[in-house]
């Protein structure tokens, strides 16, 4: 859909601001005076505002429907990703897979590394498959409860999951983002890769030694009586062994063959039935009880029995309709060209490298937190701002870093993003009932935010900032020609 039409002309950008900031306003007197966090509405009365100021630019309703729909339809796959990983998680768990992971995690990793365990662990996992949501929704929940049964807060696992699954998924060939960020800036995605690294491993070390000297501070919390009764607990109601495993490998399996997710993930859901079914005799209604309500187990420890019972399509429901929301608002955004508007304005503002690369990231990080999507948050500012580096003579691999810092890092950050609504859903992070420390994940998932930190560090000393030399003779020899 061309989102541009030649009878309207593009807004200034004090009416593109309008539905912007009127949002946040509504967002924060929610969040900060009322102590509430729920922005569906918030972010559907934004969405009217948008299209307001979308009809007195002679936008009509049609057209702001098919702009959120749009969008909406393009996130489809997400969306149905996250219903899948639902009722994933609920067969993963009846079948014993997620039991049994847990029960040997506790014999493996010792709690004075665990949290930086459990990013290395998640960016190999994610580097290896492409996807950091399979990842999270897989190896992380696994992890999330070990850490549980190691007395770590939530967000602190939680932090260290996202801080490795998302950085593997960064630096991946496999994964969907990097290969998009170098398709927008038209640049090689094994150089994308290597122009990385310069940011992605300082990020990297600093989150470990941080993830290293935490982790040593929550093992003196760590009670070996709550270890002891957490393996007791899962050795008592679950058949611990091999074949719990194999939904599993499966996934990984089919998911390094880059198989897409969601037949990926759905195998893996018929996996674990399968596997509940032969170690358990559990009926087909029960198993699709499972599926759509979640797992449902009574045991002797309290905190064994809120992480086993989870899962479940209807667990999901408070995270997709937030991302339907937000979607539809980042959509009514693109197609009245109020968000082109303010990326245009900024691209043309800037007239040096480093305001450029800075501009960059931070249109990305806005874009992640305005819009709701990932991919907008790095297609839209990598179609705006090619042309500038361009004309500062820098190669468009520093636009490709900038928008994979503040596409993919930022957007598990943002609770209402694809991205930070799947990790809250997949990893148990609620605030239904008011207790808002399950989003201290996001500053704890050190190594997102400190990749953009860098990258705008480097930018100011123009550190890591290839120049456009070839990229500038390729042009002036097609003028020749």
């Amino acid at each position: 859909m061309n989102n541009k039409s030649p009878d309207i002309t593009m807004p200034s950008v004090s009416i593109a601001l309008i539905p912007i900031i009127s949002t946040i306003i509504l967002l924060g007197i929610q969040i900060f005076y009322y102590d509430d966090f729920t922005p569906h509405i918030a972010l559907a009365i934004g969405f009217a505002i948008t299209a307001i100021v979308g009809w007195s630019q002679g936008y009509r309703w049609k057209d702001i429907e098919q702009g959120a729909f749009h969008v909406i339809h393009v996130a489809m796959p997400s969306i149905a990703t996250l219903i899948v990983v639902g009722m994933l998680l609920s067969t993963w768990i009846a079948s014993g897979t997620v039991p049994t992971l847990i029960y040997y995690g506790l014999e493996v990793i010792n709690p004075g590394w665990f949290l930086a365990a459990c990013m290395l662990l998640c960016s190999v996992v994610s580097l290896s498959i492409g996807s950091s949501w399979t990842t999270v929704g897989t190896v992380g929940l696994a992890l999330v409860g070990i850490g549980t049964a190691f007395d770590v807060p939530l967000y602190w696992t939680a932090g260290a999951v996202v801080s490795g699954a998302f950085f593997g998924d960064k630096i991946s060939p496999l994964s969907d983002t990097t290969n998009l960020a170098a398709a927008v800036t038209e640049t090689n995605v094994f150089d994308h890769i290597r122009n990385m690294m310069p940011t992605t491993i300082p990020a990297m070390l600093i989150a470990f030694l941080l993830y290293l000297f935490i982790g040593g501070s929550a093992a003196e919390n760590s009670q070996l009586a709550q270890i002891t009764d957490f393996k007791n607990g899962l050795a008592e109601h679950f058949e611990l062994g091999l074949l719990p495993l194999l939904p599993l490998i499966i996934v990984m399996a089919l998911a390094f063959f880059k198989v897409a997710p969601i037949p990926a993930l759905f195998t893996g859901f018929a996996a674990g039935a399968v596997v509940a079914w032969v170690n358990y005799d559990y009926n087909l209604n029960q198993l699709l009880t499972f599926a759509h309500s979640g797992f449902s187990i009574e045991t002797h420890n309290d905190a064994l029995n809120s992480l086993l019972n989870r899962g479940g399509v209807s667990s999901m429901t408070w995270v997709v309709t937030l991302m339907m929301f937000a979607l539809a608002y980042g959509g009514a955004l693109e197609r009245t060209r109020c968000l082109e508007a303010i990326v245009g304005k900024l691209s043309h503002l800037t007239r040096s490298y480093k305001g450029l690369q800075t501009n960059a990231i931070l249109t990305s990080i806005t874009t992640n937190a305005v819009s709701g999507d990932v991919y907008l948050s790095i297609a839209l500012p990598g179609r705006m701002y090619a042309p500038e580096y361009d004309r500062v003579g820098y190669s468009r691999l520093n636009l490709s870093r900038a928008i994979e810092e503040g596409g993919t890092l930022v957007s598990p950050l943002i609770p209402w993003n694809a991205g930070g609504a799947f990790v809250m859903g997949a990893l148990g992070l609620s605030v239904a009932s008011g207790d808002y420390s399950a989003l201290l994940y996001a500053p704890l998932a050190f190594a997102c935010w400190l990749s953009p930190v860098i990258g705008i560090f480097y930018a100011q000393l123009g550190l890591f900032s290839p120049r456009a030399e070839n990229r500038q003779n390729h042009m002036m020899e097609k003028t020749e020609a």
